[in-house]
């Protein structure tokens, strides 16, 4: 398949998986960067390959055959930026940048390799699961939202939702990494802002940053 058709069910999979946004040809476009008569056509086009389903003004849903596409081309990606951050210790965009190039050269074949090279991880830099080579993902979701987690409790950040680089650049200059440790000290509901405590910092964040942090609550035995 052509890289143009791998990147759209990609962005449909991962539109479909980000509640924040739905999967009809305007919000593809907008995501790829085409025009919207183009996602449209690419739509139809994909739909006769059986790739996913077309309904005029309705969302866009993947085939089985199309997830498992979307899933494998996922694999690739995030196998890549495991690989690019524990090789050469680069930025998340850096690794992100460069995997998108990647995933489309990679064969299924190079991908089991990089996989056993790595131990087989279940999850990349940013916390995205990684597929297994049969397009599966093993590992259960139970994180959420910075945004809806509650005052004097604290959190392990568990995903950083985003591929936008000065996110990730403003995450890489306070501390706010996979793994990470932070307690929310106060919700501002009205304002939609989290005020956190995270290596002895404070830092208040907005609803566009803490949409995107996702965090699961620390328990006694991960401390």
């Amino acid at each position: 398949m052509s890289i143009a058709i791998e990147n759209f069910v990609k962005a449909i999979y991962k539109n479909d998986k980000n509640n924040s946004n739905d999967t009809k040809p305007g919000n593809i476009a907008k995501k790829l960067g085409i025009s919207n008569a183009a996602a449209t056509d690419m739509a139809k086009k994909l739909a006769q390959k059986e790739l996913l389903h077309y309904e005029k003004y309705q969302e866009l849903r993947l085939t089985e055959k199309g997830t498992k596409m979307a899933l494998n081309v996922v694999r690739k990606h995030r196998l890549w930026e495991s690989l690019l951050f524990k090789m050469f210790d680069m930025s998340l965009h850096e690794i992100h940048r460069e995997s998108e190039l990647l995933e489309h050269q990679t064969s299924d074949f190079l991908a089991d390799k990089i996989s056993a090279y790595l131990g087989n991880p279940k999850f990349d830099p940013h916390g995205d699961p990684i597929p297994n080579a049969n397009g599966e993902i093993t590992t259960t979701d139970t994180s959420t939202a910075l945004s809806k987690t509650e005052e004097g409790k604290t959190y392990i950040i568990s995903r950083l939702m985003s591929d936008d680089k000065e996110f990730f650049d403003f995450c890489a200059q306070h501390g706010l990494k996979y793994g990470n440790t932070l307690v929310v000290s106060k919700q501002f509901s009205k304002n939609k802002m989290t005020q956190l405590l995270i290596n002895n910092n404070t830092i208040l964040l907005n609803e566009d940053f803490t949409s995107i942090i996702y965090v699961n609550e620390m328990n006694d035995k991960d401390q």
